[in-house]
């Protein structure tokens, strides 16, 4: 077979899951963008029926997809930058993420056009600097005439380094200001700020509802190594093509340093594939953008295992796993066991 094929093992995603919620003691917000982190979003939701209260995707596009098959809650996590995308948004019964006051006047005039009532959650900046209100801004806007077709159901905010313990807990008192504002302006709100490094660092993080995504797929954020007794849900494998031995001249893209007759094996499995020209995946040189050299004799069409952890991986090519995972299940084919 040509194509890569991920292996991904569901029950294990179920089973982190759980450890992830009781870990908690909170509602569960899975978090299933990029594709499920590449293990398929809308699989990886259906496994998740019955543990999961929540998913949160990144993008419109991907929580209309997603709701094509899913009945849950789903949870966009970048405000729309466009009326068609908050349109989509409306009409697909998503949950938007509000970031400033233009956020929520865009989701207010889409609700109104589609005589619908959109449904938000505030996103407030404590110290990521990425999107969300700041403090001025939101506390003028928690003052302002409330808006018109939408309902505010909940507030969250994001650690940008959980494994820093004054860094996070300083993060979580300034959103704990945010709350009060946000409260005391549109009532109980469901309020959340941690991620599954946020929820290792620190019980009281958990509040209302957590947002784990790495966790969900077995893998922790630095920092946290052996927090929790997590399985790896995928595994990556790809086809040797052919086997020769070395005799003269380069291997791949490069010189080749083996002696005469030493075994070199083509694997089906490059660049294209989601995978790092450096490699780091038992190559010699760089990647092809469709085929790697290894140095041992393997039996042609065989299987060859490309990835099977993700953090080993990602470290060998200085990145994380996060990376990888939504690399490497780009190109393959998804086979879901468990």
């Amino acid at each position: 077979m040509q194509q890569n094929r991920a292996v991904i093992r569901l029950d294990h995603i179920r089973e982190n899951a759980k450890i992830l919620r009781r870990a908690a003691d909170a509602k569960l917000c899975a978090v299933v963008k990029a594709d499920g982190y590449g293990h398929g979003a809308a699989e990886t939701a259906r496994a998740l029926a019955g543990v999961a209260d929540m998913f949160a995707v990144a993008l419109v596009d991907e929580g209309a997809c997603l709701r094509l098959s899913c009945p849950a809650d789903i949870l966009v996590l970048v405000p729309p930058l466009s009326e068609e995308e908050a349109l989509r948004g409306v009409a697909s019964g998503l949950i938007f993420t509000v970031g400033d006051a233009a956020d929520c006047a865009l989701v207010s005039r889409a609700a109104e056009k589609l005589g619908k009532t959109a449904r938000c959650h505030l996103k407030v900046n404590t110290g990521m600097n990425r999107f969300g209100f700041d403090l001025t801004g939101f506390s003028a806007f928690c003052k302002s005439r409330k808006p018109r077709n939408v309902r505010i159901e909940g507030i969250f905010s994001h650690f940008y380094m959980p494994e820093n313990a004054e860094v996070t807990k300083n993060q979580f008192v300034r959103f704990q200001l945010f709350c009060d504002l946000a409260e005391n302006a549109f009532g109980g709100l469901v309020k959340h700020i941690a991620a599954t490094g946020g929820l290792l660092a620190d019980g009281r993080y958990a509040l209302d509802m957590v947002r784990p995504g790495i966790g969900l797929y077995g893998y922790l954020p630095h920092g946290f190594a052996g927090a929790l007794p997590l399985k790896k849900a995928m595994r990556v494998y790809s086809s040797a093509v052919c086997s020769r031995r070395f005799g003269s001249g380069g291997a791949g893209y490069g010189a080749y340093a083996g002696g005469a007759g030493s075994w070199l094996t083509a694997v089906r499995c490059g660049y294209a594939d989601g995978f790092f020209r450096r490699g780091g995946i038992g190559n010699v040189n760089s990647l092809c953008m469709d085929a790697f050299l290894y140095p041992q004799k393997k039996e042609k069409y065989g299987e060859v295992c490309v990835l099977s952890d993700a953090d080993a991986y990602a470290e060998a090519n200085g990145t994380i796993s996060y990376e990888a995972l939504v690399n490497a299940g780009k190109r393959a084919v998804k086979i879901y066991v468990g």
